[in-house]
């Protein structure tokens, strides 16, 4: 196939698939979604995005019936019917189908979504140019759900500025972009990045960048910083499963970073190294 939707068992080409009215992700956004890409048709990390999708389920008393070891079945089985070996892998899943009211039935399982098409990684090594923008999502950051209507009109400021991306700014405190998490390589040497406390995404790129950046002797700072630190940072880092570790050069016209290439480049190598060795077919 040239594509796939798939919807509780249902699939064909995403343009001929329909939803139920009365899924709860049509009129209240009320579930949660996950994003990876494959290489060989195997999905990266894809344990670790199921990881934080059954444990946003549970805080938001989402139920899936679906054991998360089946889950992640479903979808390897989903990504070998669609012919292109690199793909973009989308899928979500929403509380439950009943009439519109808000206080949820307990009773309900969560309905699952996939979509799946032909797309690579972006390039980490070509640099990026982004603007400020005020931070206006809710206080449920830390969690992938539906309602991303503030990264919606976000995004469009960026289309309309013909830039790459948004810098999302609380005041002073820089949080993170709209599509990927936001760290700084400063000075003295250390990644700093903010810490998971509900105003970021935990973001599974993220956390590689930690966990590779330690491997390689460079420390890691997890604490808020201003758009000051950002503008003055040796280099700039966005990651995300579409990025990995990709550099952003120009803030609102501003030239920015630059000053880590060696150190940059060791993190860029490590992290699409990595991305490489998990999509490879095992013989």
């Amino acid at each position: 196939m040239e594509n796939l939707g798939y919807y509780n068992g249902r699939y064909d080409r995403i343009e001929r698939m329909s939803v139920p009215m009365c899924d709860r992700a049509c009129y209240f956004g009320d579930g949660l979604f996950e994003v990876t890409y494959t290489r060989n048709h195997i999905p990266y990390s894809l344990s670790e995005h199921m990881d934080r999708m059954y444990a946003s389920a549970r805080e938001l008393g989402i139920h899936i019936d679906l054991p998360q070891d089946r889950f992640e079945a479903l979808i390897r089985e989903l990504v070998m019917r669609v012919d292109a070996d690199e793909q973009w892998v989308y899928w979500q899943i929403s509380r439950g189908i009943e009439i519109r009211d808000y206080p949820p039935k307990a009773e309900q399982n969560a309905n699952i979504w996939v979509m799946i098409r032909p797309m690579s990684i972006k390039n980490s090594y070509i640099p990026m140019r982004a603007i400020t923008l005020e931070d206006k999502r809710a206080l449920y950051c830390h969690m992938k759900t539906l309602n991303v209507l503030p990264a919606v009109l976000a995004s469009a400021a960026v289309e309309q500025a013909d830039v790459d991306e948004g810098v999302l700014l609380r005041g002073d405190r820089v949080t993170e972009c709209i599509h990927a998490n936001l760290s700084i390589l400063r000075a003295d040497g250390v990644i700093q990045t903010a810490p998971t406390n509900g105003l970021i995404l935990p973001g599974v790129a993220r956390s590689h960048l930690i966990r590779f950046a330690k491997k390689l002797g460079i420390p890691v700072e997890e604490s808020f910083f201003s758009l000051q630190d950002l503008m003055a940072a040796d280099e700039i880092l966005v990651t995300s499963s579409g990025t990995l570790c990709r550099p952003i050069r120009q803030i609102d016209g501003k030239d920015v970073g630059g000053k880590a290439p060696e150190t940059l480049k060791r993190l860029q190598d490590t992290l699409y190294e990595d991305f490489m060795k998990e999509t490879t077919a095992k013989e």
